[in-house]
Formats: structure tokens, sequence, C-alpha cells
């Protein structure tokens, strides 16, 4: 973008000689055209990232899109990509684990609570989460666990079970349960606190292997009643008209809520524990697809790594695991389809990362940050992550800053 204009956001151009059409499909009813979307300065996102979400704005039932600062390249759409359609859903587009989120409660506790309790609050954390494979010894109870979708969809009867067994654990990889101090720093914010320090609990995870099955599952639909050419086929879509765009519409949701309300179970857990009241909480989905209004009319948001930024709608947006977390307002920026970041964003994949650090550059890392790790990789190394500031900054447009939550005690798979 040019120095003369000063937003931080601007309109890919689709490459014009990328050809007008790029590719006839096996169906020769559908042509890819490539269109324009929403993309922004100052952070780099890798060219994969960037060729993904070309591919997407190139599908026929594309409307919108637009990429966040903190893309890289995932499988279909890329993580950090938003894409609005035209009445279908994309099972890829939402992403295999649907209904990944954020949620954040905070405690009006002393400021040296955590200092002072450390190795007990390290002991409370160890022994009331789970992550990867392990579950809890007892089953646990919770409405949506009796949620009648689960007899009345036929696929998603045989994977009840494993969404009882693993309710109330996190996933590998990125996800994580943190304790940290919260500062509140804008003194009008919606969550009626005062400017100053908290005690907080971060969690990240999304619907375990119950929404990963659903996502395959119905991908696989599409793919076989579509026949997309293979660049574009991870992005094959179902109409909502049709039984099987319903049905995933219906199992999608039940996913989320599931994720939902593993979230709260592990913070109740942990307050119970702890034994503290949360005097307020924040929390957001970023793999989901919604029924929202685009230009006057209806279309289909999926964000996969994204989180919703209406306006007046709160969001937390996780740094690494020694950067803050920003906890946001949205502004309703309707050119990044009322969007932001849902993170850092890698600048590092899992491989390379792994190949490149080492443990004591790790925690090196850790000790220069005060923060504590159970559990974690290489690959989640914080040196492997684009710096959460520069993502932030250059969402100015989209959203105001409540508030941050500082990583001290962090435990993954």
């Amino acid at each position: 973008m040019g120095k003369k204009k000063k937003k931080k956001h601007k309109k890919s151009k689709a490459k014009k000689e990328k050809k007008q059409v790029l590719e006839q499909t096996n169906n020769s009813s559908i042509t890819l055209k490539p269109k324009n979307y929403t993309s922004f300065d100052g952070v780099p996102v890798e060219p994969g990232a960037i060729e993904q979400m070309e591919r997407a704005m190139s599908l026929p039932v594309a409307v919108a899109g637009a990429l966040m600062p903190d893309a890289h390249q995932g499988y279909g759409l890329p993580i950090g990509g938003v894409l609005a359609t035209d009445g279908v859903v994309i099972p890829y587009a939402v992403g295999m684990d649907i209904g990944c989120r954020m949620a954040l409660t905070i405690y009006d506790l002393e400021n040296d609570f955590l200092e002072k309790h450390w190795d007990w609050l390290k002991s409370v954390l160890i022994q009331n989460t789970r992550f990867g494979t392990d579950e809890f010894e007892e089953r646990i109870e919770d409405p949506v666990l009796e949620r009648p979708e689960f007899k009345e969809i036929k696929f998603l009867r045989k994977h009840h079970g494993t969404a009882i067994r693993q309710f109330g654990t996190s996933g590998r990889g990125n996800h994580f349960v943190e304790f940290g101090q919260v500062h509140i720093i804008n003194e009008n914010n919606p969550l009626g606190l005062k400017p100053g320090k908290y005690f907080g609990i971060l969690s990240h995870s999304g619907s375990r292997h119950f929404g990963y099955e659903i996502a395959k599952h119905y991908s696989k639909i599409a793919e076989e009643k579509l026949n997309l050419p293979p660049h574009v086929r991870r992005l094959s879509w179902l109409d909502l008209n049709s039984e099987e765009g319903q049905e995933y519409w219906i199992a999608m949701n039940l996913a989320g809520d599931y994720a939902k309300a593993n979230h709260d179970y592990i913070h109740r857990r942990l307050a119970k524990a702890i034994g503290i009241q949360p005097v307020a909480k924040v929390e957001n989905h970023h793999n989901f697809a919604w029924k929202e209004t685009f230009n006057g009319r209806e279309v289909i948001v999926h964000r996969k790594g994204a989180t919703p930024a209406h306006k007046g709608v709160l969001g937390v947006i996780p740094g690494n695991m020694v950067m803050p977390a920003y906890i946001v307002q949205g502004k309703g920026f309707e050119p990044s389809l009322n969007s932001a970041s849902h993170g850092a964003g890698r600048l590092l994949s899992r491989n390379q990362a792994k190949k490149i650090f080492t443990r004591q550059m790790l925690d090196q890392e850790l000790k220069k940050h005060k923060v504590e790790l159970i559990g974690g990789g290489l690959d989640e190394a914080p040196m492997a992550y684009k710096n959460i500031n520069d993502v932030i900054r250059v969402q100015s447009d989209i959203v105001d800053i409540i508030g941050t939550f500082q990583p001290r005690i962090v435990r993954m798979e």
C-alpha cells in the first residue's frame, strides 16, 4: 500500500494475469474467478497463506473475505482467514477444531496473590486439568452431554461416548490453561472493573476429537458431492438447504456449545479448588461459521482462526506463553467482516521451530519473562510466533484495547 494512505488495511488485487478464470472444475457448471479481499500492512504473512486465501476467494460462492495479520498456512482456508459465502457452509473453512475458543475469568485478589501462592497454584493447575489423551477418572455431568442432537443425528451417536470421556479436557498443540495477571487499562470498560491489576485464568481449546470427527465426516461428503479440482477440493461446500448442510450446521453448533461447556467446567473446577469467585468473564469462538448480514444480505461468515469483532463485542487475543493476551472490544469494522486476529500467528512451522530452537533457548526466554511452563514443547516456543504487539497495532480500526493478561504459570501438553 502506498505512503499516501495511512490506513492499515487494504484490498488485495486478485491477480488479473492469473486469468479471469482460474480453472474450470470437473463440474462444468462451476467456474473459479478471482475476487478481492481485505488484508493488512505492517505484519508479514507467508505466501502460502495468501495463495490459500486467493483460492478461497475464487469460489463462486465467495461473497467477501479478509486475511488477518496473524495469518499463516492451514488446510483449505488459511488460519486467520475470514470468508463470507452465499447460502453455503464450508466445513474446512470452519476447521477441524470446531468452536476452538478463548475463555478468561477475572478475580479480584491482592496483587501478590500469585507470587505468595505460586507452588500451591502450580499443583492446583496440574491436579485439575487434563490434556491430550489424559482424561478425568470420574464421569462429569453436564447438560450439553444430554443434548437430543446426539440421538437425532445418526452420525453423532457413535461419537457421544468420546464426547463424554473427553469432557473437561484440553487438546494438544497450542492449547493451554494459564494463571496470570490481568491489567485493566480502560476506565470506561464494559466489564465494570476499575483500572488495575487482577488475578486471571485463561484457557484455549476446542471441541476435541468430537469436533474433529464432525469436520472430517462432512468435509468428505462435500468433496464427493462437488468433485472440485485438487487445489480447491478442501474448500468444498454444503448447501444449507440440503439435508447434509442442515446436519452439519446442527452438528457444528453442538460442537461449539460443547467447547464452551468444556471451558466453563475447567474454570469452575479451578475456581472451586482455589476457593474464589470471578468478577468478570470474557470469551469467544474463533473456528466457527455464523449467519450474518453483509451489505444488506445474509451471508455465512467463516472465521477460521479469527475473532468476532462486531461493535461492542468482547474478545481475547493471545500472544504466546510469555507475551500478553489482549482483552479487546470490537468496533464493527465491515471491511474485515467484523473480525480480528485470533492470536499473534506463527512465524515458523512446528517442524521448523523444533529444528531451530533448543530447550535451553526456551528456558532462557521463560526465565526472562518470569513464566513457569508445565509441559509444552519447542514447537510452541515463543520465538516461533509473530510479535503480538505488532499484530494488535495494525488492528486499531478493528478493536479497542480494554486490558491485557500476562501469563505466569502455563500448562500445555
